[in-house]
């Protein structure tokens, strides 16, 4: 995995132009994918990677787009029922506005003779015009489908660090993708809001809560804490994706405490991640609460197995982009956080992981409290897997082993065989999801897409 980003990383802050990184890029991939031709575990590769690539093809790139496509008023559409019939307000969200401005991004690189780049484009001017706060900076949150703010009790009006996050993200896959410098001027600009009006210069790291005004609060919003693990690991990963092309020394500062924030203060001693904490860093638990008060908290403290296997892979990334000499603490915690889940959350039978689990006093050992295996752990934990496996080889965990598990386990009970797409659950454990959403605001396609795509880079 070294060799591959220190490629990438030095290729993307040449001054190059991108279709030349595009041809690069896409040349090293059949290069390597040509030099694995022999031998029966190279063309298994093979055959691994030709797999991935029809479920990349077939239920992500050719059901969504230009599906999601809002030729009226810009961005994306969002909601789809499970047969991908138009189905719901079209409201329209930072996060997954700009999750699809990454995975065209992504997509326009890999098949850049596509509509892909188009369509990237497409939602960056949405991103501009619409989401971005014209009069006090930052994204909005929510809007309409015709852009007007939404400003309800769930939202108030408020903008999160989280969401601005994948701002940034979007836009920086965006220039990585094109070179465009306007687009690189407007990451920039949505950087410096963000850690302007988020960033804690006492404690470090950043506020979930912004006012529509810029204001952070420092105590949290309607008994959400302040500080949470999630936003957290989104902006390292953010903030992975803009130094790439904009290696700032500020940025690099910024990313640099989040990796250390996640592998050593979020990160619990036992390899999970406590979920939300106070503005100093002091977690948020109700372990010792009496049981009505820690079930009724469950949404703030359990231990949530889909971003522990997914942080492993950021973490390592990060550290990666940051060209950290001695990453030696950083693998061993992402492996730890790996095993922790496998140990505790992982069905051993079919595969796949459970959604949440937890500590419960006086109980030996871990219990599930949902066992639910929700699309975006399942299609994670497989990029996960296969770079655990090539890190470790010859670990007792069998890395390898679980990841073609983890791949029989989507196809079998994730992946729709009769309308296409992902289910929002595995039907082992759910099988209503069959007739649920394919598409809301909350489900989109970049956690299937970015999967399947590292996991064909490194097949």
């Amino acid at each position: 995995m070294r060799e591959r980003y220190e490629f990438f990383y030095h290729i993307s802050n040449t001054t190059i132009n991108s279709m030349t990184y595009r041809y690069l890029r896409n040349t090293t991939l059949l290069i390597l994918i040509s030099a694995c031709s022999g031998g029966s575990s190279n063309k298994a590769s093979i055959q691994f990677a030709e797999e991935l690539g029809h479920v990349l093809r077939n239920d992500v790139m050719e059901l969504w787009y230009p599906r999601v496509i809002d030729s009226l008023y810009g961005g994306y559409l969002s909601d789809f029922d499970f047969q991908w019939k138009r189905d719901g307000p079209q409201n329209k969200m930072i996060v997954s506005q700009a999750r699809h401005v990454w995975t065209c991004s992504k997509l326009a690189e890999l098949y850049p003779e596509g509509p892909y780049l188009d369509y990237a484009s497409h939602g960056v001017r949405f991103l501009k015009r619409t989401m971005w706060d014209q009069e006090f900076g930052g994204f909005h949150s929510l809007v309409r489908q015709d852009g007007q703010l939404i400003d309800n009790a769930q939202w108030g009006g408020q903008k999160t660090a989280y969401g601005n996050s994948f701002g940034i993200y979007g836009l920086a896959a965006y220039v990585m993708a094109t070179g465009d410098t306007v687009s690189l001027e407007f990451a920039k600009k949505a950087f410096r809001w963000l850690d302007k009006h988020s960033y804690d210069p006492e404690f470090g790291g950043y506020f979930q809560f912004i006012s529509p005004e810029g204001i952070p609060s420092t105590t949290g919003r309607e008994a959400v804490p302040p500080k949470d693990q999630n936003s957290t690991i989104h902006l390292l990963e953010a903030f992975t994706e803009l130094y790439q092309v904009w290696p700032n020394d500020t940025l690099r500062d910024r990313l640099e405490e989040l990796l250390l924030l996640v592998r050593d203060v979020i990160t619990t001693d036992r390899g999970y991640m406590n979920l939300f904490f106070h503005q100093n860093w002091r977690p948020v638990v109700f372990k010792d609460s009496l049981q009505a008060i820690r079930e009724a908290n469950y949404s703030l403290d359990h231990v949530s197995f889909g971003h522990d296997v997914e942080t492993a892979y950021l973490m390592m990334e990060a550290s990666e982009v940051l060209g950290i000499e001695d990453e030696t603490e950083t693998y061993r915690r992402g492996k730890q956080m790996v095993d922790h889940a496998l140990d505790n959350g992982w069905d051993g039978k079919v595969g796949g992981f459970y959604d949440r689990g937890y500590y419960l006093p006086d109980v030996e050992g871990m219990t599930i409290i949902s066992h639910s295996k929700v699309w975006w752990t399942q299609v994670e934990a497989l990029n996960t897997l296969l770079i655990m496996s090539q890190l470790y080889p010859d670990d007792p965990n069998d890395y390898y082993g679980k990841f073609t598990l983890q791949w029989s386990y989507i196809k079998s009970y994730l992946l729709d065989p009769d309308y296409g797409g992902v289910y929002v659950e595995g039907v082992d454990e759910d099988p209503e999801s069959k007739t649920s959403n394919k598409g809301g605001i909350w489900k989109v396609n970049y956690h299937t897409a970015r999967s399947l795509m590292n996991c064909m880079e490194n097949i």
